[in-house]
């Protein structure tokens, strides 16, 4: 009974125990397959992330390749070439495709469209002048600025996206102030002449004394082909014209960027010791010679709440020289609010300094605009004799 009980009892255990493995064995199984199974799902997800991210990366390629801008063909002009360089500028538009067409249908399936359609809608990207009903302005568009020229491609595109153009060029923000100083300097010293030329907007009313046919809008015009041109590459002049109005229009803002304005705190101080120079303030030394000055004089003259106009601007030349120089009435005009003394015009070296009582004088423009002495003291003489000729109280 004890051997059968024994035998029993260690058949039971038996039986436990190989329970146990076998529970132990699928335990193990079970756990390396649990392992294995957030390994494999881990991989998936890592594998599906890669591939979504692919996916993502290729649409968005696909979506910027398939960006288009869309203009007309045929004979190209300054404004919708312009239009299309500075949308080339924006990260959204530099890959973008030119499409040359005047199909309709083709320019349905263009991201942006310039100078042709006969519609502007920015909410829809659409920005053509020709139609009759469009008359506006940088000034009807936008309150504040006081440009009444009539947009054309060109400006309609300067105006939605100019302030954005110019960071780019800068590497500033939109907002920052010297891009919203550039953007309106840029405005009125290069689009608006586009503006007005394609517009067919003359400069004055009457009929010029002489014709400027070397503009940008002209150099444009004449790359496209003559009429008894064979086999042209369109395209390649069209391409041609675009990097020329490119360059010119980088050069232009990079010049007011880095020479231009930086000149202003020149004016600024010049304009604060004008009574250091001569007791009647109208003359201004300016401490470093070259510097753009006339656009800063004007408008710090307003800033500044100068009562009586400065008639001459005094600076070293790139001899050492120095040059004594007329305000002119505006920034554009040859017409001087105070010219150099008449007698002295068109005479040079000895003989001036003899006829003015001047020593080192080196000559004065026979317009009078501009004089020139070897001294600082002999320069600011030019000017103050000048001055006290021009007095109506002079005896």
């Amino acid at each position: 009974m004890r051997m059968r009980g024994g035998n029993a009892v260690n058949s039971h255990m038996l039986s436990i125990f190989r329970q146990s493995v076998i529970r132990s064995l699928f335990l193990q199984e079970r756990s390396q397959a649990f392992v294995l199974t957030q390994v494999n799902l881990r991989v998936l997800r890592n594998i599906t992330a890669m591939s979504n991210d692919e996916d993502h990366a290729s649409k968005k390629a696909k979506t910027d390749a398939a960006k288009k801008i869309g203009t007309h063909n045929g004979t190209f002009h300054c404004d919708e070439v312009l239009a299309c360089f500075m949308l080339k500028q924006l990260s959204q538009y530099k890959d973008a495709e030119i499409i040359r067409t005047r199909d309709q249908k083709v320019l349905d399936t263009c991201d942006i469209v310039v100078d042709v359609g006969a519609v502007y809608d920015p909410s829809n990207h659409r920005y053509d002048h020709h139609q009759r009903s469009f008359t506006d302005s940088m000034n009807s568009l936008t309150k504040e600025k006081k440009w009444t020229t009539k947009l054309s491609s060109a400006g309609l595109v300067y105006l939605h996206f100019g302030h954005d153009i110019i960071a780019e060029i800068l590497d500033t923000s939109r907002d920052a102030h010297i891009t919203k100083i550039i953007y309106d300097k840029t405005y009125e010293n290069f689009i608006e002449e586009i503006d007005a030329i394609d517009n067919g907007i003359s400069q004055s009313d009457e009929k010029p004394r002489y014709n400027i046919s070397t503009n940008l809008s002209s150099r444009v015009k004449n790359l496209n082909s003559w009429w008894n041109d064979k086999d042209v590459d369109v395209e390649a002049r069209f391409q041609k014209a675009m990097s020329m109005v490119g360059s010119e229009l980088l050069d232009k803002v990079n010049f007011y960027h880095k020479c231009w304005w930086p000149a202003r705190s020149l004016v600024e101080e010049a304009i604060k010791k004008r009574h250091e120079v001569d007791k009647s303030g109208e003359i201004i030394v300016l401490e470093q010679g070259g510097c753009p000055w006339k656009d800063h004089l004007f408008d710090l003259e307003v800033e500044m709440n100068v009562e009586t106009p400065i008639k001459y601007v005094l600076y070293t030349d790139q001899n050492d020289n120095w040059r004594v120089q007329c305000v002119p009435i505006r920034s554009d005009s040859f017409e001087n609010r105070l010219s150099l003394h008449e007698e002295w015009r068109g005479i040079r070296d000895d003989k001036l300094s003899e006829l003015s009582g001047i020593d080192g004088c080196i000559f004065v423009h026979a317009s009078g605009f501009i004089g020139g002495n070897k001294t600082r003291e002999g320069a600011l003489q030019m000017a103050r004799k000048t001055l006290e000729n021009a007095r109506p109280d002079k005896t």
